[in-house]
């Protein structure tokens, strides 16, 4: 992640780590800069001094921590506090009231839903794309057909020489090392886009561990988050995982090329991701929930999802509220444009129109 300016020094760390924690709140007065209806605009949530608290997705945690001080810096007296600690628990402080906003990659079910102490929005904030990450000596191009990944998180596939491998790579020099499956120890959305990618190609996964946010894994090893997941496979020689690609490519990892509906083999990326998430606009409009692995659309990256933000309708807190919106509005416009550079894909002009609609309900008490 590259934070350009005064972002330096306890500030970075910070960031970094997903705890933007930077600066103070300011005076208001006759001086004080005025209202402006452009979303981020200085001042435009409120005049006095606001923390906004927010936690889950490790997926999203590059984008949104650079959100947060880009944010901070346009408006000093709001503060977007945002812990990287896994879809699993940010639902679950969400629900506990312990934060302000959740962000999970499995949107909530109407089950889940209707535990939650108010009526909840998921709001699709930027989309991405899962890599799988590989750590097999001499390899640097690897292509993966549907069936071969899933028989490798399986265990059917053992050792990176396998001819269902050799298979997808003609003319690869494959190790006979043996392969070690990496995957999350917490309960991750990213888990939850993983595995349902791999219940839609596969019957035996469905059948086995299924769509899960902490399945039960039949091989492998486990790392908290996706720092751990990438440490590592980038640690273990024969080492395979998936992460966002935003870690894969600030670590330096090789990743591979997925088969995908269409027959081709596709690298991640926000094109990719575009292309996957434009193949479902129609069933989203009915469903803002709707998955978008396995995209029928030719040009799509296979394993592909949305972070979604979980906000209330009806908040406590009048003028946190409409910070929080404020902050929300901002990152569906400007902060698009930032996540872009940190390997997420933008969101539509339709779903930021349908994400518009739903927070015109939000309301204080």
């Amino acid at each position: 992640m590259k934070l350009r300016g005064i972002l330096n020094g306890a500030v970075f760390a910070a960031a970094i780590a997903g705890f933007t924690l930077v600066g103070s709140g300011c005076g208001s007065g006759p001086d004080a800069p005025k209202t402006d209806d452009k979303p981020g605009a200085t001042n435009a949530a409120s005049a006095t001094p606001i923390t906004i608290t927010g936690a889950g997705s490790t997926f999203v945690n590059p984008a949104m921590s650079k959100w947060a001080f880009a944010y901070h810096e346009k408006n000093p007296n709001i503060t977007i506090n945002y812990q990287s600690v896994g879809s699993g628990k940010g639902i679950s402080q969400y629900q506990q009231g312990t934060v302000d906003f959740g962000a999970t990659d499995a949107p909530l079910s109407d089950k889940d839903a209707a535990t939650m102490p108010a009526p909840t929005l998921n709001l699709p904030i930027v989309s991405g794309a899962v890599a799988i990450a590989y750590n097999a000596p001499g390899v640097t191009d690897l292509k993966l057909s549907p069936e071969v990944l899933a028989d490798i998180f399986l265990g059917k596939i053992k050792t990176w020489n396998d001819p269902k491998i050799a298979a997808d790579n003609a003319g690869a020099k494959l190790p006979a090392t043996n392969i070690t499956v990496c995957h999350r120890s917490d309960g991750s959305g990213t888990t939850f886009i993983f595995t349902d990618y791999l219940s839609t190609i596969s019957a035996d996964w469905k059948a086995g561990p299924g769509t899960n946010k902490s399945p039960n894994w039949p091989v492998g090893v486990g790392g908290k988050g996706s720092e751990g997941v990438a440490g590592l496979v980038k640690s273990t020689p024969g080492g395979i995982g998936y992460v966002e690609l935003a870690y894969a490519i600030q670590t330096k990892m090789d990743f591979a090329s997925l088969k995908n509906a269409a027959g081709k083999f596709i690298k991640p990326s926000p094109e990719a991701t575009t292309a996957a998430a434009d193949g479902f606009l129609g069933d989203m409009k009915n469903d803002i929930r709707k998955s978008i692995v396995n995209s029928p659309a030719p040009d799509a990256y296979p394993i592909a999802g949305f972070t979604y933000i979980l906000v209330s309708t009806k908040p406590a807190n009048a003028d946190k509220s409409k910070a929080m919106i404020d902050f929300l509005k901002w990152c569906m416009a400007d902060g698009q444009a930032m996540a872009k550079e940190l390997q997420y894909a933008p969101l539509s002009p339709a779903i930021v129109e349908l994400n518009s609609k739903a927070l015109e309900g939000v309301g204080a008490k």
